[in-house]
């Protein structure tokens, strides 16, 4: 079954959290984004167990998570331009894509086999668990694949009833979202998934103009799949007159209402919005309702960042 265990105290449940993953088994810990389901990066058959727990295909890369820099740079090459992010934004909702080191002992189905890795720095309660775990973890979030992404310990204790699973509980999400993932390929950022680190703040802090990537189909990171984030009702974008009998998910002080309506930030706070959503999505998907009507979001800033889970969510699912 599932087990909770609060973080506190930090000591007795971390030795539970390692020992599971020294074990090779999944746990869920929580990170400013959103909650992961953590294993050790270097163990083949831990990852093929969080595979197998999230139902996730395998050419779906992961990222890993590290403690600091010198954690980093023991499994991706860094660049002076990719070195620079890594300072301003770590630790924080940043993953920076980069050449794998040769043989670097990260296992091949976290880098799916590409020859670069992903690699973020998280903040808060994560971050001091790898480091005293003194290996990487790869920590994609914690539901099932394709399906909305838990932002709080009971949205993944609801996930995985009737499994076992360790979920250490640091409260909600901060953020809400998934971190931003950039490539960074000589003197070349370009952008793969939208976040709370916008195209704007990489600019600002490295004085190079983020590219953004070109649709191919290929699956170069994380949260590329065109259906993803999913709720189990169908979802509809940018109404603003919606049906009496579709839940609704506001934003604004000007955004109507219906009798299942939950607004995402009156105030028409962007950042208020990004951490209310997925919990505002799980809510409404449990009101039974066959559409999930959506008030626009405005396309700017971490607006981006929402508009690209919500087109996702509302995607054709295969």
């Amino acid at each position: 079954m599932v087990q909770l265990l609060p973080s506190k105290p930090v000591a007795a449940n971390f030795k539970k959290i390692m020992a599971e993953l020294a074990a090779g088994e999944p746990v869920a810990i929580p990170t400013e984004t959103v909650y992961g389901l953590a294993a050790d990066a270097t163990n083949g058959l831990a990852i093929a167990r969080v595979f197998e727990r999230k139902n996730r295909p395998k050419f779906n890369p992961l990222i890993c998570h590290v403690s600091d820099m010198a954690m980093a740079s023991k499994y991706g090459k860094f660049s002076d331009l990719a070195q620079k992010l890594a300072e301003k934004f770590w630790p924080g909702p940043l993953t920076i894509i980069v050449p794998e080191v040769e043989n670097s002992g990260v296992h091949d189905l976290v880098t799916a086999g590409l020859g670069t890795i992903g690699l973020r720095c998280p903040d808060g309660i994560s971050r001091q668990l790898i480091s005293e775990f003194g290996k990487p973890l790869a920590a994609p979030s914690a539901n099932k694949s394709g399906g909305i992404s838990p932002t709080t310990a009971a949205h993944v204790v609801s996930e995985y009833q009737g499994e076992d699973l360790l979920v250490l509980d640091g409260g909600p999400c901060s953020i809400g979202l998934e971190s931003t993932i950039v490539a960074v390929d000589g003197k070349t950022i370009t952008m793969l998934r939208p976040g709370a680190i916008t195209a704007e703040m990489i600019t600002n802090a490295t004085g190079v103009e983020v590219a953004l990537h070109q649709a191919d189909g290929k699956i170069l990171a994380p949260g590329m799949m065109k259906s993803h984030y999913a709720p189990n009702a169908l979802v509809e974008l940018n109404v603003k007159n919606p049906d009496v009998d579709c839940a609704y998910l506001g934003f604004g002080p000007k955004s109507p209402k219906t009798k299942n309506t939950i607004n995402l930030s009156i105030k028409n706070d962007l950042a208020e919005a990004a951490a209310n959503l997925y919990a505002s999505m799980k809510k409404l998907d449990q009101m039974d309702v066959q559409k999930i009507c959506v008030h626009p979001i405005p396309d700017e800033g971490l607006g981006i960042a929402i508009n690209d889970r919500l087109a996702r969510a509302a995607a054709p699912r295969d």
